[in-house]
């Protein structure tokens, strides 16, 4: 499956388009990982916990959205968005990544 960002997939032309295709991915954090990231954000540096966490939510909604393509019988999802939300208050947050674009058939 081709997944871009762009409007069209170059050197190819698109016969079809199927319909918005998305795909999510709600990871919660946990106590140690929020004091972590907590420490590093006073101390400066990256927070590896979180940036899993981003990296493994991504994955999961692209896959969703993969699925969703693949049942429509798309080649390619075009105009690939991904968004980032964090979900809940101080003392409880989820992650969100949210991945939408438009499912295509290829010629």
């Amino acid at each position: 499956m081709i997944l871009t960002s762009t409007d069209s997939v170059e050197g190819r032309k698109i016969t079809a388009y199927l319909g918005i295709v998305a795909g999510e991915a709600v990871m919660g954090t946990n106590i140690f990982r929020d004091f972590f990231a907590g420490i590093t954000d006073i101390l400066g540096g990256r927070s590896g916990g979180y940036e899993k966490e981003l990296r493994k939510a991504k994955a999961l909604a692209l896959e969703s959205l993969v699925d969703e393509a693949k049942q429509l019988g798309a080649d390619a999802v075009v105009g690939l968005d991904l968004d980032y939300q964090q979900i809940g208050g101080t003392d409880r947050q989820m992650l969100l990544v949210a991945a939408s674009g438009t499912a295509v058939k290829l010629g």
